[in-house]
């Protein structure tokens, strides 16, 4: 039986509509690299194929010095937090989260954002108390693909297994997260960064249009226990 559904936020319960590679593109440049060059078609490239892993990591597999990681990160979070007032939910998303949650299972949103554009990202959509726990990789150790959120939600949230655990993402990162915390439901959605093969290939166990389809694929699944 499913007890705790973690959930990422861009992409899966919030739509990004292209503000991660615009805040991405504002970063870059202030390190001098700018569009149309063969360095940032490499760079944006990455960003991605990584859509879902933390930011900091991913500017450290593309800047050499640990001091340009962080400059260009903190210029990421500066230029994406410009943009979060244009910031919409998925359709049906928040409507989602509540038959979860009616439904007796706890809700987590992860991110791979700082904490503090987390919140701000949540204070815009007026999401500051719709989930029971909020996540990003600073408070849990390591972020994606490393199991560590879903596993501080579980443990947070008193979960009583990782079988007991759905995760819901839109990248293939969000798929490995799941898979490697051992959560009995990893369940691709087809509205953020990556499609069906790819999802299909890191892992998902299924695949749906939309976060819209979660509530019924778990209460399904309870009915059928």
């Amino acid at each position: 039986m499913i007890q705790l559904a973690v959930l990422d936020m861009a992409g899966t319960t919030v739509a990004d509509d292209g503000l991660v590679e615009q805040a991405f593109t504002a970063a870059i440049g202030a390190q001098g690299i700018e569009p149309g060059t063969p360095q940032y078609e490499r760079m944006i490239a990455h960003v991605r194929a990584t859509m879902g892993e933390s930011k900091i990591t991913v500017f450290r597999a593309l800047l050499e010095r640990e001091e340009a990681a962080q400059e260009a990160n903190q210029a990421f979070e500066e230029a994406y937090n410009r943009l979060i007032d244009g910031l919409k939910p998925i359709d049906g998303a928040e409507d989602a989260i509540r038959q979860l949650k009616d439904a007796g299972i706890k809700v987590c949103l992860t991110t791979g954002f700082s904490e503090t554009t987390q919140h701000r990202i949540l204070t815009a959509l007026g999401w500051q108390t719709l989930a029971d726990l909020t996540l990003c990789p600073a408070q849990a150790g390591r972020g994606r693909p490393y199991p560590d959120m879903v596993l501080k939600a579980l443990l947070e949230l008193t979960a009583d297994s990782v079988a007991n655990v759905a995760v819901a993402g839109d990248t293939a990162y969000d798929m490995a997260t799941g898979i490697r915390a051992g959560a009995g439901i990893v369940a691709g959605v087809l509205t953020g960064a990556h499609g069906k093969q790819q999802l299909d290939a890191a892992g998902a166990t299924h695949v749906l249009e939309s976060v819209r389809e979660l509530p019924g694929l778990l209460l399904d699944r309870r009915l059928e226990k």
